[in-house]
């Protein structure tokens, strides 16, 4: 019982209606890891900008994101701006692939399996097996690739029912923002372990798709070189989110200051 009372997820703080929690990699795998071998359950996104910004402007996507238990800074410009609206003074962002490496590390050391539930069945299994050569004590229950059309509330179950009998720990879900996160908070009911969303980590570490150079990472730029690797997908998205983003932060940079502004004596 005493285990119970003193096991916290990372507090959150406001961010444009979305709550952003105020955390780094360790404290975020700890918190997963605990979850995870206690049978707890839980819902845990990384989000960049586009993330946020749909989150922001579309109201049943950002219910389902909130009750996420913990919703990281994936991206620099979420740091950023986490720590200049809250002083939250975070070193760095908590970047999915990242996430994703160190718990399947654990995982291994620990003993717990996990399961890999996204993206289409070849890169599920040129995936796993790049997990097995990085952590060869990993143990993987199970690969699902649900179908990229909505599913059926009996096909949904199905799908539930057979990664519980899977005894993963860990479900990383790699469906992309939204559908992700809505497919994770949506199951939380039904799904036993703790889900991860990773978004597009199982092409990362599935060496399908490569990973922005280290400067353009701690620079905020990963969006620049996604959009050189491809420009015909991602031009819209990030043309559209990174506008609005810049005009959320400005304009609450904005009330910030009205609000910190000293009154002055005798004024109307």
């Amino acid at each position: 019982m005493s285990s119970e009372v003193a096991f916290s997820w990372p507090p959150k703080r406001e961010l444009f209606g979305v709550g952003v929690s105020v955390t780094n990699y360790e404290q975020a795998v700890d918190a997963a890891m605990e979850a995870a071998a206690a049978g707890r359950g839980g819902v845990a996104t990384f989000l960049a900008v586009h993330g946020i910004v749909t989150a922001a402007t579309d109201p049943e996507f950002r219910r389902h994101v909130n009750r996420c238990q913990i919703v990281a800074p994936d991206g620099q410009p979420v740091r950023w701006a986490l720590n200049f609206f809250h002083g939250a003074g975070l070193a760095d962002r908590v970047y999915g692939p990242e996430i994703m490496r160190r718990v399947c590390r654990r995982c291994a050391e620990q003993g717990l399996s996990v399961l890999l539930c996204g993206s289409t069945a070849p890169v599920l299994a040129l995936l796993a097996c790049r997990l097995h050569e990085m952590f060869p004590d990993l143990r993987i229950a199970g690969v699902e690739s649900p179908p990229f059309r909505p599913m059926g509330p009996a096909e949904n179950d199905a799908l539930c029912r057979r990664i519980n009998d899977s005894g993963a720990a860990v479900v990383f879900v790699g469906l992309g923002v939204p559908r992700q996160e809505t497919f994770a908070d949506s199951n939380r009911d039904k799904i036993r372990a703790v889900q991860l969303c990773v978004g597009a980590a199982f092409d990362f570490h599935a060496g399908n798709k490569k990973t922005a150079p280290a400067f353009m990472q701690r620079h905020g730029l990963e969006w620049l070189f996604r959009l050189m690797q491809e420009p015909r997908r991602l031009w819209r998205r990030y043309l559209v989110t990174n506008s609005i983003f810049l005009a959320l932060v400005a304009v609450n940079a904005v009330k910030q200051a009205l609000r910190r502004r000293p009154t002055v004596e005798g004024a109307p």
